[in-house]
């Protein structure tokens, strides 16, 4: 298969991280989607970082411009960075819900809409977009209410855009993942109530970045193209629907 070139939004870390890698070790070439400069430390040669505030749209058109001038196009594209800020209704005042609804929606659902609608005039056809959503979409998120909102967005927005760009031949669909073991919930994974999480999967264990990574590569392979469309749950069994 020849190389492709890949942007992986929030891949300085945990899923983002695993992906950027997973397609580098294939021999693609990927523009990395972090805050730090320097060396995007991936296997291989071509890759470049890119910057930019995914909740300014501004921003978001630039890194998107940059990733494809600087890889001469693209060839998919993984929207994977969002936040994840802990707002419990009934206990958190009025200002900070706000800003928590605010910064959530911006980063995980306007983020990636802009960056899909930035990247469609890049792909060629044989294109693919996949978005990381979450079990949250359709379980619920008590405690993160406004990150549960964005990832059901997310994954209504790729049904449409999978029908909006199948003429195009551009294939759109996204992973749900549960708990994985990254920093970004590894604080809760590693209290007391680490037990309770990882029993939630006959498994008992939580995923690695690694197995996400695998799926993504997966549904941006030439061949998946029947899966435009699709939402992958991939949680364990921790969660059927």
């Amino acid at each position: 298969m020849a190389a492709r070139r890949v942007l992986v939004t929030g891949a300085a870390r945990g899923i983002g991280a695993a992906v950027a890698r997973a397609f580098a070790e294939r021999g693609d070439r990927v523009a990395v989607h972090r805050r730090a400069p320097g060396d995007p430390g991936l296997p291989g040669e071509g890759h470049v970082v890119v910057r930019g505030d995914l909740a300014d749209p501004e921003a978001t058109r630039a890194l998107v411009d940059t990733a494809a001038t600087a890889l001469g196009g693209l060839d998919v594209v993984v929207n994977n960075a969002a936040v994840y800020l802990e707002h419990k209704i009934l206990e958190t005042d009025y200002d900070e819900w706000l800003a928590a609804w605010r910064e959530t929606v911006a980063v995980d659902l306007l983020g990636p809409a802009n960056v899909c609608w930035c990247a469609a005039r890049h792909l060629p056809p044989g294109g693919r977009i996949v978005n990381v959503s979450s079990r949250g979409a359709y379980r619920g998120e008590p405690d993160h209410p406004a990150y549960g909102a964005a990832k059901a967005g997310l994954n209504s927005m790729t049904q449409s855009l999978a029908r909006a760009l199948a003429p195009r031949g551009i294939a759109v669909t996204a992973v749900a993942p549960g708990f994985v073991a990254t920093d970004m919930v590894r604080s809760l994974v590693d209290s007391p109530e680490g037990a309770a999480i990882r029993a939630q999967s006959p498994f008992d264990r939580v995923a690695r970045p690694e197995e996400v990574a695998a799926a993504v590569l997966f549904l941006a392979s030439p061949d998946s193209e029947w899966t435009s469309g699709a939402i992958l749950d991939l949680n364990g069994a921790s969660y059927f629907r």
